[in-house]
């Protein structure tokens, strides 16, 4: 059988059909265009299936079931997005409506649960019964998953990583809270760490990096430029990767994890990234006497997480 696997973003809708060995085996896509009705993202949904289905050389009889990832809090129990800010979806039940449309049965999860899952089954820690995934982009996602199935909490808000506080009373975050994870530890974190450190410091190298223009700053900036051998750069990089480590440890006592992965593009600095992070996890984290240790990886399936995650929602459920 094949499984049909819905990326639902705020700026695109990616599906893909995945067969048995959990390999994307088609793909189609198409741009969000919000803002628009729940009712009217999901005809696209419905013909971008139908579009993948058959790029694969296959029919919806062959497909067992579907799976979608959506922002916001999702009750993966009533198949409804109860809250999604940036899609403007507000109890919609999109799961339903999906099953009526495609007539296939329909899972659907939040989109960073989705991609922790994907890791669980098919990347970084696959053959694992206990992962977390944090994902650190424009904020600091993340997913986990326990006894081989998504926890969420009872209410199906839980798992926001990033806002954790690891700073009482400090900066400002979205969420509004003050001092989450997310605001120290974001790659849009990192891009306003490296800001300040320029405008304190014209004679950094991350002024030649970006062409002096911190308008072109991005999440490489002050690697490349410790990579040339500039101390500014390199205290703009050791500074935000111990706020990373300060919120992995956390995640580490608090679940002791047998794999935490981290993904995200900052995850593309392999072990520049990784290192520093597992030796702060082994000096403090409370079980560093314990003979077996989580372990920290990088995130393997990038931008597929979602969709492959998605795919096999179902498999989750029905083997529970």
């Amino acid at each position: 059988m094949y499984y049909v696997g819905i990326d639902l973003g705020g700026t695109n809708i990616a599906v893909g059909v995945c067969n048995e060995e959990y390999k994307i085996i088609a793909r189609a896509k198409s741009n969000t265009n919000l803002p628009r009705s729940y009712g009217e993202i999901c005809v696209d949904m419905a013909r971008l299936t139908r579009e993948a289905v058959a790029q694969a050389g296959l029919t919806m009889a062959d497909v067992e079931f579907i799976g979608i990832g959506s922002p916001g809090a999702v009750n993966p129990d009533t198949k409804v997005v109860e809250f999604a800010n940036n899609l403007g979806f507000f109890n919609a039940p999109i799961g339903t409506l999906m099953e009526e449309l495609t007539g296939k049965e329909v899972f659907i999860e939040n989109d960073a649960n989705a991609a922790a899952y994907g890791e669980a089954v098919a990347g970084a820690a696959q053959g694992t019964n206990s992962s977390v995934t944090v994902t650190l982009g424009t904020g600091v996602g993340g997913g986990i998953v326990l006894n081989g199935k998504v926890f969420s909490g009872f209410n199906h808000f839980g798992a926001e990583l990033g806002h954790t506080v690891i700073v009482r009373g400090g900066r400002e975050c979205s969420c509004g809270r003050a001092g989450c994870w997310e605001a120290y530890a974001s790659a849009s974190a990192l891009i306003y760490q490296t800001k300040i450190a320029m405008i304190k410091h014209p004679e950094s190298e991350m002024w030649s990096v970006v062409n002096h223009d911190i308008g072109a700053v991005n999440g490489r900036t002050a690697f490349d430029a410790m990579r040339l051998g500039d101390r500014v750069g390199k205290e703009v990089v050791d500074k935000y990767i111990d706020y990373i480590a300060c919120g992995i440890a956390n995640m580490v006592n608090i679940f002791q994890p047998e794999v935490l992965c981290i993904g995200g593009g900052i995850s593309k600095e392999g072990e520049t990234l990784l290192a520093p992070i597992r030796k702060v996890v082994a000096e403090q984290t409370y079980g560093r006497y314990s003979e077996k240790q989580p372990r920290v990886l990088a995130a393997k399936l990038g931008d597929d997480a979602g969709i492959i995650g998605a795919a096999f929602l179902g498999r989750s459920v029905k083997n529970n």
